[in-house]
């Protein structure tokens, strides 16, 4: 099977193609490589943006992944203008043009963001989004333009992931657990800014199981799936990520309480992705923290902008077309 992965040199396709070539796939990837090259020398690369692709473009794969776009809330409220642009035309426009390419499955990297705020309830699929900050909204609407064009013929599976974190060879230290990990190795300490809201966590190990029981999944199947190892408060985080990195290293880390308001609350039910797609996480905090520990040596020049999305994202600005990219998160 022929696959290719828009944004696949990113944080997640790092770890997601490895585990697909293991798999017998032939995986080529597009991507304009803001962040380098992490990946399998036998993987083809395309360094193009995905409104330079057309339907002659598509017709050689089976199946097309869209993990591209701007990934987190800073970079979407750093240029809400880019946002729209990347995490809603762009993935439309690649589901358009495969749909007409004859590719028989697409699957899109949507997220749990979408949620918004909910009041400490379980949600699944069937619930409201309600997201009112850009990320959100863009996500939301990238899923329900590629969903609206599914058919019998063109299945459509969209994953409503939780924040991932977890070793990566393109390694990110803006994600929830990797961002703890990187002050209490650094600083010894670890500042949780609300210790009371929810968050569905997701080891990136987790997250490319997903993907793969997506691809893997009968083609008569198109849905919604929410994507979590498991749900926690931010401050149990906090607790778990200290635990396990003294037990590991036999240093103290110290915490850090605050209590900012965040309106940006929710925990899911992935009950749906277990029973359809059969997906059943395996990570956790500790996990996730191991995986870091085991690795730290490979991205603890801590400062380096390449491992923020964010910092990456302005240094780049100044060159930047307003045009729907390719870029990996």
């Amino acid at each position: 099977m022929k696959v290719l992965i828009a944004g696949g040199a990113g944080y997640l396709g790092c770890v997601l193609i490895p585990r697909l070539l293991e798999r017998g796939y032939k995986v080529d990837v597009v991507d304009l490589f803001w962040f380098g090259n992490h990946l399998p020398r036998q993987v083809t690369v395309i360094h193009k943006d995905i409104f330079s692709l057309g339907v002659d473009d598509l017709e050689p794969y089976d199946q097309v992944v869209f993990l591209a776009g701007l990934s987190n809330d800073p970079m979407a409220e750093y240029s809400p203008s880019k946002n729209f642009i990347f995490n809603a035309a762009a993935p439309a426009y690649l589901a358009y043009i495969a749909k007409r390419a004859g590719v028989k499955r697409y699957v899109y990297a949507s997220s749990c963001s979408v949620y918004g705020y909910t009041e400490n309830e379980l949600y699944d699929e069937s619930r409201p989004v309600a997201s009112s900050y850009p990320y959100g909204i863009s996500k939301l609407q990238g899923e329900q333009a590629v969903l609206q064009l599914g058919s019998e013929q063109f299945s459509v599976i969209s994953l409503r992931k939780g924040t991932i974190s977890g070793y990566s060879p393109r390694m990110r230290l803006d994600l929830i657990i990797n961002t703890m990990f990187k002050a209490a190795m650094r600083e010894g300490k670890i500042t949780v800014n609300n210790p009371s809201i929810w968050r569905p966590i997701l080891s990136i190990e987790d997250a490319a199981t997903a993907y793969i029981r997506a691809l893997e999944a009968n083609y008569s199947l198109s849905g919604v799936f929410n994507i979590a190892s498991a749900n926690y408060t931010v401050g149990e985080v906090g607790d778990l990520v200290k635990k396990a990195i003294e037990e590991k290293s036999n240093k103290h880390i110290s915490l850090e309480i605050k209590h900012i308001e965040d309106f940006r609350n929710y925990k899911v039910d992935t009950q749906r992705a277990a029973n359809i797609l059969s997906f059943h996480p395996t990570g956790d905090v500790r996990s996730i923290v191991n995986s870091l520990m085991d690795n730290v040596s490979k991205f603890s020049d801590w400062d380096n902008p390449v491992y923020s999305n964010i910092q990456t994202f302005k240094e780049l600005d100044n060159g930047i077309e307003v045009q729907a990219m390719a870029v990996a998160s």
